[in-house]
């Protein structure tokens, strides 16, 4: 009996690739960058499962272009809103992705963009590299304290709850969340305290972001919510670079509106060379690294491809969005 025909839209860790080649007829894409639209709708065609990443536009012409055949959809990240889950759903395709594991990395993902930005790390190590480093300087490079400050946190999922407990129990601080519904556990926990977003924008020394990206929450850091913050505040986003409005953003750092920010996302991802963020002393970016530990990445892949394996045997899926 033939294998059930997979496409693979990045490369990923060995084991992963090992067990993908062994359980079906799969095809990865080798690649660094994405394949393109048109590539990527003609290697679906007669899949029966597709692994995507965030970079894969899944919709209606995705899901056309794949076949009647096609029967799951695994994405190889907790975060979905690149596929259209309704479009799926009318058809009976199966959308799974991989929660949980990433967890702790990504919230330590924050904290250490929360670190290097306070301390004025990658400054720092440029002014270092750039041969400007000269002797000791007693006012060079001053940064902001962790200890006892208060972080406001957009969204105490998952990983917001965790980077909290970071914050909370290794630096004392104290910790504003804003979120959908109260957090009962958290806030015995942590001595957290649910507030309004705009209160927390005004009250926190640092701000960090770890919701979903939805109509609600697109664009909702812009120009009237930069103003609200601290003059000194550090701005965090490991979720969504659409969260936050980049020009906005840019103009907030430039004009000293905050202090500084963190980013491992951006928005367009990657940003352009001649993107002004990149030319901000005072923003930090990552290139979407929040997930990108061993065990993690395996662990992901470990789900991903239990997803597309019960998806296609028309079995419940080990993490369903579906």
């Amino acid at each position: 009996m033939s294998q059930p025909k997979v496409f693979v839209t990045r490369k990923i860790v060995q084991a992963g690739i090992d067990r993908l080649q062994n359980e079906f007829d799969v095809e990865i894409w080798e690649d660094a960058t994405p394949p393109s639209r048109d590539v990527l709708l003609e290697k679906i065609r007669g899949c029966h499962g597709v692994l995507t990443m965030l970079s894969e536009k899944v919709d209606e012409e995705f899901i056309e272009a794949a076949g009647d055949q096609l029967k799951v959809i695994s994405q190889y990240a907790v975060g979905y809103n690149n596929i259209d889950v309704e479009a799926a759903k009318k058809r009976g395709i199966a959308v799974g992705n991989t929660p949980g594991v990433l967890t702790n990395a990504t919230a330590d993902m924050a904290f250490a963009l929360l670190i290097a930005a306070a301390r004025r790390l990658i400054e720092g190590d440029q002014y270092i590299h750039n041969g400007k480093w000269k002797s000791w300087e007693p006012l060079g490079h001053i940064g902001w304290d962790l200890e006892g400050k208060t972080v406001g946190i957009v969204g105490l999922g998952r990983i917001g709850e965790t980077f909290a407990k970071r914050c909370y129990g290794g630096w004392g601080m104290k910790v504003l969340y804003s979120s959908r519904s109260p957090k009962p556990e958290a806030e015995q926990k942590l001595s957290a305290e649910r507030v309004e977003f705009e209160e927390l924008l005004e009250r926190s020394d640092f701000v960090s972001v770890h919701c979903d990206m939805n109509e609600e929450t697109k664009g909702m850091f812009n120009a009237a919510a930069f103003e609200r913050m601290k003059n000194d505040a550090i701005f965090i986003n490991t979720a969504r670079g659409g969260i936050h409005v980049q020009p906005d953003l840019v103009q907030a750092l430039k004009t000293g509106q905050i202090g500084a920010a963190g980013l491992d996302v951006t928005d367009p991802e990657p940003p352009s060379l001649n993107d002004e963020i990149l030319q901000l002393s005072n923003c930090l970016i990552a290139p979407h690294i929040g997930s990108a530990t061993t065990s993690t990445r395996n662990a992901m892949a470990e789900i991903a491809i239990d997803n597309l394996a019960l998806g296609i045997d028309g079995k419940p899926l080990r993490c369903s969005v579906t």
